[in-house]
């Protein structure tokens, strides 16, 4: 009775071992995937993000409003960084949100999602999607939803999408295993005034969870009242790189892509 317990508790002890084992290395051989998204064409984005990113190699995600000024005015950089390996990223053509919700009262007429249907908002995504595809020649990205909002009355409208995006960024805070990923609702954590310390820690936990981590960022060092400090996000971004044996840093469309490929293959 004795041996036989001895090698019940030996056979569970192996078991976690090998799963532990097998999570660790379950993103793309690392322990964990980071992924950085910046919303809404900025300057400092161009200023600020891209010089730091591309000093160390890595690469972010970038979510473009089609009929933003900064992305006509500065045109020849969004493409100069989409040929370095970052992402541009679909946030619709005029970043409609539903102006009936709390806080909401700056939501113009114009683009309250209350006064589009559904083919018109999938269709200003589209056409998005073409003057992307004309900045960088790619024919996959991944899609933000504006303010969070999934819903025109009671229609999800990217149903209507689903196929033409490898995944879609939501914003609620949630880490998740690879298999529990939603690719139509990919959680993020939106910061703002964050401290480096805070979100070097959120990063320690998809270390030792093995889970995905998507960071939501505005403004950094400025430009937006969603804000975080240049000095705490390059802190980050020191972090990150100090720890790329066992983190995976890549763009959103890269990491879903691979989601979606091993969700498919078990």
């Amino acid at each position: 009775m004795k041996n036989t317990l001895i090698i019940f508790f030996f056979f569970l002890i192996m078991t976690n071992q090998n799963s532990n084992a097998q999570q660790e290395g379950i993103w793309n051989g690392k322990k964990c995937a980071v992924v950085l998204t910046y919303d809404d064409a900025l300057n400092v984005h161009l200023d600020n993000v891209i010089p730091c990113l591309d000093s160390f190699g890595i690469n972010g995600t970038f979510y473009i409003i089609g009929e933003s000024e900064i992305l006509r005015e500065r045109l020849p950089e969004w493409k100069t960084a989409a040929a370095n390996g970052h992402e541009l990223g679909n946030h619709s053509l005029t970043h409609p949100c539903d102006g009936g919700k709390n806080g909401r009262s700056w939501v113009s007429k114009e683009s309250d999602l209350r006064s589009y249907s559904v083919h018109r908002a999938v269709n200003e995504i589209r056409i998005t999607n073409t003057l992307l595809y004309a900045i960088d020649g790619k024919t996959e990205r991944t899609f933000a939803y504006p303010c969070a909002d999934k819903y025109i009355d009671t229609v999800a409208f990217y149903n209507e999408l689903g196929d033409e995006f490898p995944g879609a960024r939501g914003v609620y805070s949630k880490m998740q295993h690879l298999s529990d990923v939603d690719l139509s609702d990919i959680p993020s954590y939106m910061i703002m005034d964050k401290s480096a310390d805070y979100m070097i820690n959120l990063v320690k936990e998809a270390q030792d969870t093995h889970t995905l981590l998507v960071f939501l960022f505005h403004g950094v060092g400025g430009e937006h009242n969603i804000n975080v400090s240049l000095e705490e996000h390059n802190k980050l971004v020191h972090y990150l790189v100090e720890n790329e044996d066992e983190i995976w840093i890549a763009p959103l469309v890269d990491v879903a892509k691979y989601i979606k490929e091993e969700q498919e293959n078990k």
